[in-house]
């Protein structure tokens, strides 16, 4: 059996090409239009979306919001800087962190942030620069960050944000993710209102992002990578509309991979769709056996990364390498604020 490596899933990108900064208008993106049946690739605008829907399709969205995740503080001891980004609530005020320059930080170390306005101390040592740390503070712990903490923007954007709700989906709402579900960004109340109006069934799931985003691949052996843990959640609304949508026949439409991994957790886990919250280290990669998804729209993803792993075991690397290298082409704006690629059964 042939090896699938972490290089095979690698290609050039110009520097030029990685969007910096969001469009004005949310709709106005590119859209690459692949039909993996056929190869078909079209060029089209986000705004062309709802031509593509038929009345008594589900689209699954995910609703998470970023939180103000990124902190900047000093150790009490040395006063030396650390950064911290909270990945994952565990328990109680203790949070999963990865933090800067981490072997400098041992357990019962403190980090004090805005003059101590908000503390945390490392209770707990992991791997790779995680440690968990207990918050220490006096009042509301999500008042404190939203007044303390900053949007953790992924390490390609130099740009500043001047509006942080653009780095927020138009439907986020349960706090708790590091990093947006970007391929949600393109979306507006008026796109959903006309999808709606078709007959087109909207449904919400939760995938907090954490760790799995950022983190590249540090194996060259695929089956080697071990994914980060991140929480989910489906409601019995969902999960019941989900169902009769299957046992119908009618397509499942999945808006980002963070709504493919919870759907496909949940059903590996039961084997239909249930209500339900857990934790998924789903890794998709070339080989998987799908069973949930008939269409996905998604951002153009990193070289080498487990999302563009996801898309080639959806649709089949060759084809994805072909409309990547037709959107570099063709100048398409890549990553989390650029431009966004649709991959339908049709």
């Amino acid at each position: 059996m042939t090896i699938m490596k972490t290089s095979d899933f690698d290609y050039e990108l110009p520097q030029e090409l990685i969007a910096q900064t969001p469009l004005a208008d949310r709709t106005a993106s590119r859209m690459l239009v692949v039909h993996k049946n056929t190869g078909e690739l079209e060029h089209r605008h986000f705004s062309d979306i709802t031509g593509y829907f038929h009345e008594g399709d589900v689209l699954v969205r995910n609703n998470t919001r970023v939180i103000p995740a990124r902190l900047f503080g000093t150790k009490e001891e040395t006063g030396a800087h650390v950064e911290v980004l909270l990945l994952k609530q565990e328990e109680d005020d203790v949070w999963e962190c990865l933090v800067g320059n981490a072997r400098t930080v041992k357990i019962d170390t403190v980090v004090s942030f805005h003059d101590g306005r908000l503390k945390a101390k490392c209770v707990g040592i992991g791997d790779k620069g995680i440690r968990k740390m207990k918050m220490i503070y006096n009042g509301i712990f999500n008042e404190i960050l939203d007044e303390l903490g900053n949007v953790p923007l992924p390490p390609y954007i130099r740009e500043k944000l001047d509006d942080k709700e653009r780095y927020q989906t138009v439907y986020a709402k349960v706090e708790g993710s590091a990093a947006a579900p970007t391929a949600g960004l393109h979306f507006t109340d008026e796109i959903f209102e006309k999808l709606k109006a078709k007959g087109v069934i909207v449904l919400d799931v939760t995938l907090h992002v954490g760790l799995g985003t950022f983190r590249p691949m540090d194996t060259e052996n695929i089956e080697e990578h071990v994914m980060h843990s991140e929480m989910y959640q489906m409601s019995r609304e969902t999960a019941d509309a989900l169902n009769l949508a299957k046992a119908e026949g009618r397509r499942i439409i999945a808006v980002g991979t963070t709504s493919v991994r919870t759907l496909e957790s949940v059903w590996n886990r039961f084997g239909r769709f249930e209500e339900c919250t857990g934790d998924t280290a789903l890794f998709i990669f070339p080989g998987y056996e799908w069973h949930t998804v008939d269409c996905i729209l998604t951002n153009f993803h990193l070289p080498k990364s487990t999302l563009i792993m996801m898309i080639c075991s959806f649709a089949g690397k060759d084809l994805i390498f072909r409309a990547y290298r037709e959107a570099v082409n063709e100048r398409y704006r890549f990553f989390s604020f650029g431009d966004c690629m649709f991959i339908t059964n049709e």
